[in-house]
């Protein structure tokens, strides 16, 4: 049988590193993000179900590393099956006249910059078959979240303009909100927040999955 692919980028810990772990053994993952050893113990759950992953220790706004990281990809498999994009970049909450401009700086790079070149890079390695997941995270125009919002929305907008350009001819781009969670993203904006109450990232990365026809 033909081996599938799937990039993940943000897959070292919250979830992307669950839907990672979700897709092995049936996905060999290509696992992207900052953190070495938070991608090792990812290696070593995906190995403990009998799967394969490839480790890419790079930041996802260094576009010549995402650049060779994608011919790489190409000049071994020639295609992915599956890109799961979870990078994000969570400013502090703030009055909106406060913001602090080299954190802002860093949402546009992350969130808005990054995205659209990954999807430059990624579309030809779908190509028509494959299919891509983005979360969205709905809070443009709430008080206080005016660097996250305003970088979220334009990033969803980019994506949303994809999956309508490619709806009739693929790749499939999938649009998925998740329930609330209890990772490092959610802690920065609710501290204080009963954890107890909010949905376990792997429960949550196997029931979308679940939901998408991959």
């Amino acid at each position: 049988m033909t081996e599938k692919l799937a990039l993940i980028t943000g897959a070292s810990r919250g979830l992307g590193a669950a839907i990672a772990t979700e897709l092995a053994p049936d996905y060999h993952v290509i696992a992207v993000a900052r953190t070495t050893g938070a991608l090792e113990e990812l290696d070593d759950r995906i190995k403990a179900k009998s799967g394969q992953a490839t480790l890419a220790p790079m930041d996802v706004t260094n576009a010549d590393a995402m650049a060779h990281l994608c011919r790489s990809i190409y000049d071994r498999w020639g295609k992915i099956d599956l890109w799961v994009h979870t990078a994000i970049h969570a400013a502090p909450l703030m009055v909106t006249s406060t913001l602090d401009m080299k954190d802002f700086g860093k949402s546009v790079d992350l969130n808005v910059t990054a995205t659209a070149t990954l999807i430059t890079y990624v579309a030809p390695l779908l190509g028509d078959a494959g299919q891509a997941i983005f979360f969205d995270d709905p809070h443009a125009g709430e008080k206080f979240y005016g660097a996250y919002g305003a970088t979220k929305a334009a990033q969803m907008s980019l994506v949303n303009s994809w999956a309508t350009e490619t709806a009739k001819t693929g790749p499939k781009v999938n649009i998925v909100t998740p329930a609330p969670m209890p990772t490092a993203v959610r802690a920065r904006f609710h501290p204080g927040e009963n954890r107890d109450d909010l949905t376990d990232t792997a429960t949550e990365a196997a029931r979308i999955l679940a939901t998408l026809d991959l």
